[in-house]
């Protein structure tokens, strides 16, 4: 017999071992909330991965549209502009790394009473980072490598400051304790060093796995992890007391 279409509509039943058959329950209409919600997490979404491809100037809204499948008009009705959007695909994920982070330092600094050390403080910063960008799927991989554009373009820096300063002056408080005689400008140094390590790694170039035949892999996050807080620990501790045999 053939089905008509208001029979089509009606919630079917299903079958369980325990007993009769139950009526399925209809879906749950999304809310244009949810469905704007659903939209925006699309458009960050691929703008988040056409700017890690080509970088600002390489990207216009229409490219960005035809990836999502929509008019590009309604790009325009939640940016204004490139540069808007832009800078919404940089904030959204910024505010997840900062919480994690800052977390992470609080939790350390309070476990060690005041008395840290360098590698562990590195650990609790770089560690922590490290394992959102390898564990949290293409997505953040994409979001890594556009900071890494980022941080070699003046606005990138402006937005650095913005969105990241306070999570790096943590760190730098901590590092104070850990190396009390040490010269403030040769912690914001060894800083500058750490961020450039880490900017290199997230860049996914895969300059290091050529350069060592294989021996290496861009997207061997578990690799770094093992290694770059004692490599950087090991230079601050360098700077310091070099600093320190000069002074006498």
């Amino acid at each position: 017999m053939a089905v008509t279409k208001n029979e089509k509509s009606e919630p079917q039943a299903t079958a369980t071992p325990a007993g009769p058959p139950v009526a399925a329950k209809p879906r749950r209409r999304r809310t244009k909330v949810e469905q704007r919600a659903d939209t925006m997490e699309h458009i960050l979404d691929a703008a988040e991965y056409l700017f890690s491809k080509n970088g600002l100037y390489g990207v216009t809204l229409k490219d960005v549209a035809q990836r999502v499948g929509v008019h590009h008009t309604l790009l325009n009705y939640y940016f204004t502009d490139k540069q808007k959007l832009f800078d919404a695909v940089i904030g959204r994920r910024a505010q997840v790394t900062i919480d994690l982070r800052m977390e992470a330092l609080d939790k350390y600094d309070a476990a060690t009473g005041g008395k840290p050390t360098v590698e562990g403080a590195l650990r609790a910063f770089l560690d922590t980072d490290l394992d959102l960008y390898s564990q949290g799927g293409e997505n953040w991989k994409n979001y890594g490598v556009l900071g890494a554009q980022l941080s070699n373009t003046a606005h990138g820096a402006e937005l650095m400051d913005f969105h990241f300063d306070e999570v790096v002056l943590r760190l730098i408080g901590i590092l104070k304790k850990a190396l009390p005689d040490s010269a403030d400008e040769d912690l914001f140094w060894g800083y500058h060093f750490v961020t450039a390590g880490l900017m290199l790694t997230l860049a996914r170039t895969g300059r290091i796995d050529r350069l060592s035949g294989g021996l290496c892999d861009s997207d061997d996050f578990a690799a770094v992890k093992d290694r770059m807080a004692s490599f950087m620990a090991a230079g601050f501790l360098a700077i310091c007391k070099q600093r320190q045999s000069a002074a006498r």
